[in-house]
């Protein structure tokens, strides 16, 4: 079931079929030292990205699959695009901040290097056929769409599996991507029904020809965002140290999700000594408390314990109302809250711009911060870092269902300040867990009953994920499939330069 980690190719002739089926298409990979470092990706390949729109299924964007596509998404940014969170807003001393991924290309959200990053290690050893297999894309939303751009890209078939309770700008999405509507498919229930898409994952996979890359279980997500988020997310911080130089790396924090995004915070740990900061709905407290429960925070998961989430180290484990984000989103993207916020609060208009680019689960994440910040007692030289995988841009028709639901009569700059007091300044840390040994011992065991009883991993691969020792070594494979990168695009006749 798990992805694991094979730094070497296992089928020559696979591997060969596959480098000549994307030399037909054009597709030559980015290795993870290019995506962590796009300045490095070379000059004439640069130039020619300026020609090409973001949001088609180009060979060339795999070549924008980082954090450092600027405002316009056709040229690089020295510093990934990102938001300082001020105390008028937060209500907390310690600046806020939060790198943003609508800036990545076709998608809007920054799971397309996720998928780039648990398809890539299947294709450059051998593991994964374009012109035979499929790929099944199994997600709450971002992660499915992703991969369907990815396989669109290299042209071969993706299937996207989601439950059928997630937004409809998502399944626009897929509609206007996806050239068989037979490979959408939509799961019972909605964020919370993870175990749904499994089954149906599992049933899928009985047909040799599909291969399921399940973001929850591939190592190569886990890579990814250790190899280029991380990176990231540190240039992201340097930069407000550069303003602050007394500030200092104090968290970061991320909703689990499939985890991946979560190995970001290894890196900073590895490089600053900051905690890691794991976030779930407060509806649904399974890290928390073991917990079940149903919510609408899309595209953090939850009812399980990814395969890919290192929670022996992790410090924190923060719960978040669903009735704050969807708050929070209406106060950001409707015309009383900005202006409520621009009159009474004195936020500065570029931010307020930037606040209509935070998903659900981006404002999870900031109200998570608050919590922490509050929790810790965190001064103004302690910067908690975080992320938007998503935009509003995909909320919309959940941001009316909350308006009808929760504001009937009207939204009004009275609503907007019952909003602002409520889920920001009022952020309690209530459902905030600082670990200890013992409770992220009961976490880690908790995945035994997905991983080992249901998904058939063999009890010793799940044990070997407790120790330390086993994310380090994870972490060097990132510089081999590189090496296996070049030898690809080599046999491909696309070699670096080209």
């Amino acid at each position: 079931m798990s992805g694991g980690i094979v730094p070497t190719v296992v089928d020559c002739t696979v591997r060969d079929r596959a480098a000549r089926w994307l030399a037909r298409v054009g597709a030559r990979l980015p290795t993870f030292a290019e995506l962590a470092d796009p300045s490095s990706i070379p000059e004439t390949r640069q130039t020619g990205l300026q020609s090409v729109d973001p949001d088609r299924p180009d060979p060339a964007n795999l070549f924008r699959v980082h954090w450092y596509n600027d405002g316009t998404r056709t040229g690089l940014a020295a510093t990934p695009c990102h938001l300082v969170f001020p105390s008028s807003l937060t209500g907390v001393p310690s600046p806020i901040v939060m790198a943003l991924g609508c800036f990545f290309p076709m998608i809007g959200a920054h799971k397309v290097l996720a998928a780039y990053g648990c398809l890539m290690p299947r294709l450059v050893t051998g593991r994964f056929d374009p012109g035979r297999h499929k790929a099944v894309w199994p997600s709450t939303g971002n992660y499915c769409r992703g991969g369907i751009a990815i396989s669109r890209i290299l042209d071969c078939r993706g299937i996207a599996v989601l439950p059928e309770g997630m937004s409809e700008e998502r399944f626009d999405w897929l509609r206007a991507w996806v050239p068989r509507s037979e490979d959408i498919v939509a799961t019972p229930g909605s964020e919370s029904n993870v175990k749904e898409i499994y089954d149906r994952c599992a049933e899928l996979a009985r047909d040799p020809t599909n291969v399921v890359l399940n973001q929850f279980a591939e190592f190569g997500n886990y890579v990814a965002h250790y190899a280029c988020t991380g990176p990231a997310l540190a240039r992201v911080f340097e930069a407000l140290h550069a303003t602050r130089p007394g500030v200092r790396l104090s968290a970061f924090v991320a909703a689990s999700g499939s985890a991946g995004t979560l190995a970001a915070g290894d890196y900073l740990k590895d490089e600053h000594g900051s905690r890691i900061v794991a976030v779930e709905a407060s509806e649904c407290p399974t890290l928390l408390r073991n917990g079940f429960g149903e919510h609408n925070i899309q595209g953090i998961g939850d009812k399980h314990v990814p395969y890919i989430h290192n929670v022996m180290n992790t410090d924190i484990v923060v719960g978040v109302s669903d009735r704050s984000t969807g708050a929070l989103d209406l106060l950001f993207n409707s015309e009383p809250g900005p202006s409520y916020l621009a009159d009474r609060r004195h936020i500065a208009p570029e931010l307020l711009v930037g606040l209509k680019l935070i998903g659900l689960s981006g404002i999870a994440n900031l109200i998570a911060a608050i919590k922490v910040a509050k929790r810790l007692e965190l001064g103004e030289d302690d910067a908690i870092v975080t992320v938007a995988t998503d935009s509003a841009a995909l909320y919309g028709s959940e941001r009316r269902r909350y308006l009808t639901a929760y504001y009937p009569h009207g939204f009004d700059a009275v609503s907007a300040a019952e909003i602002f007091g409520q889920h920001l300044l009022g952020a309690a840390d209530n459902d905030v867990l600082e670990l200890t040994h013992n409770e992220r011992s009961r976490i880690f065991n908790l995945g035994y009953y997905t991983w080992v009883e249901q998904q058939g991993v063999p009890v010793e691969a799940f044990e070997r994920r407790r120790a330390q020792g086993f994310w380090s070594e994870l972490r060097q494979t990132a510089s081999a499939w590189d090496m296996l990168i070049a030898e690809f695009n080599a046999a491909a006749g696309l070699e670096e330069g080209c």
